[in-house]
């Protein structure tokens, strides 16, 4: 296991919000009084876009990318400047919750500070002038990480906001970043306090792709030689294939398998529908297949990570450039009920039953068991099963009818999230016959001790 990654974040959960438009106001103050409604879902964290002034040239949009930032030490005014963040974190640890700040640290706007005061610090593109490696970030600006005074820059950049109050970094395509950097910056802030580092590492696809052009992108499990969580973006092109109908879900439960095999003991992933580069869960399901999404999302290995709305099953998707603020009037009351319950239940589940592991049993239709550890002196005898404490049956297409399960443990009847009797009837053969309804249903095994 990672020495410094502590266990309980594979069984927390994330909430992040884009301050400008998640109120009507747009400020860090008014966010802070929304957080108790965070903190009533049963969230951990908070993860905070980030809240820094956004630089005016090459901009996108309106307002700007958040991404595009103009000074690494400031706080936008427009979000209330340092003391709309200070009262944002004091609200957030009044109500036990953690603060998240997000690191943009391969770039910055082409005007900042830092483009004005340190132009040699810029990687130069073929025409000798500072621009992004990557085409489509035209709003930006690449650092270059070979200058050693660069990262000490940024490292008291972090040090500036651990003491300030944050709780963890999130880090922007950490990928593009130096690991050796990141492990540097973490041994140097553990001196001030334990903090959480979350990577946004990048598809696997644009690893290879970075690559291929001559150019640095690390690895997922590269990256936990400094970060405690990473992006669930190296599986994310079978998600998304699996959600459009182009491929099986199956390759996607296989990679669940790689990475439990591959990365370092104790490395966390971090599973999510949606976040601000995409697009609504409910834009993608409707009705039951979103509910069923929703908690496999929440019982797979992991952290969790919600974004603003989407508890409310809110479809439209909120812009990076422009204010708009999040609507709510066609907020979901009753899906946020489901997503409250859900979330709870899912946080027990992983809790008492951490060890994961699902089945495809037709295209679209999962079996997911929770198990616990194994206990006992010594070492446990190599293939030897544990008995599920948890059963959910996912039904993520819409399918109906019914089937044999064959390996499935004694379950109690009643369905944990709602509590309607499940039919299931055992087989003379062994296994159980089920029939499929549209709701996601999870069961504790009969012996389960609950």
């Amino acid at each position: 296991m990672i020495a410094f990654t502590p266990e309980s974040l594979g069984k927390a959960s994330i909430y992040q919000i884009f301050a400008r438009n998640y109120t009507r106001e747009g400020t860090l103050k008014a966010a802070a009084q929304r957080l108790r409604e965070v903190a009533e879902l049963g969230f951990d964290l908070v993860y905070l876009t980030p809240v820094h002034p956004i630089g005016e040239l090459k901009r996108k949009g309106v307002l700007g990318s958040p991404y595009a930032i103009a000074d690494y030490r400031a706080v936008d005014g427009a979000l209330g400047g340092e003391e709309g963040l200070r009262s944002f974190i004091d609200e957030a640890h009044r109500l036990g919750l953690g603060v998240i700040m997000d690191v943009v640290y391969n770039h910055t706007a082409p005007d900042s500070l830092l483009a004005r005061e340190k132009p040699e610090w810029f990687w130069k593109g073929s025409e000798g002038k500072p621009g992004p490696r990557v085409a489509d970030w035209s709003d930006v600006a690449d650092l270059d990480y070979s200058r050693r005074d660069l990262w000490e820059y940024q490292i008291a950049t972090l040090e500036k906001w651990a003491r300030f109050g944050a709780d963890g970094f999130r880090c922007d395509v950490a990928s593009l970043v130096p690991v050796e950097f990141w492990v540097e910056a973490r041994s140097r802030l553990s001196a001030i306090k334990p903090l959480i580092w979350l990577a946004e590492s990048v598809h696997k696809e644009f690893v290879r792709d970075l690559r291929r052009a001559g150019m640095y992108a690390a690895s997922d499990p590269e990256l936990h030689a400094a970060f405690d969580i990473t992006y669930d973006y190296d599986g994310r092109e079978e998600l998304e294939a699996a959600w459009k109908g182009e491929g099986s879900l199956g390759y996607y439960l296989k990679l669940l398998e790689v990475q439990e095999c591959l990365y370092p003991a104790g490395a966390t992933k971090l599973r999510f529908l949606e976040n601000h580069d995409q697009v609504r869960a409910a834009s993608r399901f409707d009705g039951a297949r979103l509910r069923n999404w929703t908690a496999l999302a929440m019982l797979l290995p992991g952290t969790f990570m919600a974004y603003m709305g989407q508890e409310l099953a809110l479809r439209k998707r909120i812009g990076l450039f422009d204010l708009e603020t999040m609507d709510e009037k066609d907020a979901d009351r009753g899906f946020r009920a489901f997503f409250s319950a859900a979330h709870a239940l899912s946080r027990k589940i992983k809790a008492e039953a951490p060890i994961f592991d699902a089945v495809l049993l037709a295209e679209g239709l999962v079996m997911v068991t929770r198990s616990a550890a194994r206990e006992g002196a010594g070492s446990p005898r190599i293939g030897a099963a544990t008995a599920p404490r948890y059963v959910a049956i996912l039904n993520l297409d819409g399918r109906s009818g019914s089937m044999n399960i064959p390996s499935i443990p004694p379950l109690e009847a009643g369905d944990l999230l709602d509590g309607r009797e499940i039919a299931l009837r055992r087989e003379e053969r062994g296994g159980a016959r089920l029939d499929i309804g549209p709701e996601p249903a999870i069961m504790a095994a009969a012996d389960s001790g609950r």
